[in-house]
């Protein structure tokens, strides 16, 4: 059976973590067992879910999150930009017993990160199949098997950015529309699992760009724009939700893998995960 075309403007339904960061900018990342002084750190909403859903709310979806936070100061801190955006939370719950999941984000000078995630309340988030009606419905792997279990089950466009990398059942990568992983994330998944049987995987490679493949076979690559990286922390979900969005609503493979590019790489010019998310503006440019 046929799905119904978009809507417009399109809906997701984003299944995710959300997190406050506390982000430590120094001239370089240090090595095993060296201490360095930052310049400052600075406290930003983050969690790869939420990223995700503020991303896809920017670039002109109707969004919805379904993610779990502490009872505890974080949490109003962790989505008040969710909420500016009007990004819909009355499916975001609250965990007694859990903190809000933080993140301990390092970013040098090139914009390259360390990131260590503490899950907290993200970890005891639960969500009921019948709820995930849109037409992109999104997860990553910050999240419970289960809850990426039923969100990829969900009847519209579904789509996993499976990070932080771990093995994902077969079964649920039958039900991903579209695999969104790094190089590094794609070989974790592959010793574990055919990616040539999922229905299309899109692999980030930094500054070289992306490429798409459906049922293994490639049918687009794509560079980014030439940038100057300041924060590479929320390129990938910007790059995600761009190309979930993109493919959803029926535009070509090189099309949208183009447009994922692009909003990576202005991802990567600002400070910040949530901060750094661009428009649809700044994004569908000729």
């Amino acid at each position: 059976m046929s799905r119904p075309g978009p809507r417009v403007p399109p809906t997701a339904a984003v299944v995710g973590s959300v997190n406050l960061d506390l982000v430590a900018r120094l001239e370089r990342l240090p090595a095993a067992g060296e201490t360095l002084s930052a310049r400052g750190v600075t406290r930003v909403p983050g969690g790869k879910g939420a990223n995700q859903a503020l991303a896809a709310a920017r670039l002109g979806a109707r969004v919805r999150l379904f993610a779990a936070v502490g009872d505890d100061p974080l949490a109003g801190e962790a989505l008040a930009l969710l909420r500016d955006a009007g990004v819909d939370l009355a499916a975001v719950t609250v965990a007694d017993g859990h903190p809000t999941g933080t993140a301990m984000i390092q970013v040098d000078d090139d914009g390259e990160t360390t990131i260590v995630v503490d899950a907290g309340a993200n970890a005891a988030l639960t969500v009921r199949a019948g709820d995930l009606d849109a037409d992109v419905v999104l997860t990553v792997l910050e999240v419970p098997d289960e809850a990426v279990a039923t969100a990829m089950a969900a009847p519209g466009f579904t789509v996993l950015n499976a990070a932080p990398a771990r093995a994902v059942p077969g079964d649920v990568l039958a039900g991903v529309d579209l695999l969104c992983v790094n190089a590094t994330e794609h070989g974790v998944l592959a010793a574990h699992a055919d990616l040539d049987g999922v229905a299309a995987v899109a692999v980030t490679h930094g500054a070289a760009g992306a490429e798409l493949r459906r049922r293994g076979r490639l049918v687009a690559r794509a560079a980014p724009p030439r940038v100057d990286a300041v924060d590479g922390t929320a390129a990938g979900d910007a790059f995600t939700a761009a190309l979930a969005l993109a493919l959803a609503t029926g535009l070509d493979d090189d099309a949208a893998l183009r447009r994922a590019c692009r909003a990576g790489a202005l991802a990567a010019t600002r400070s910040g995960a949530q901060p750094s998310l661009p428009t649809l503006a700044e994004v569908d440019v000729p």
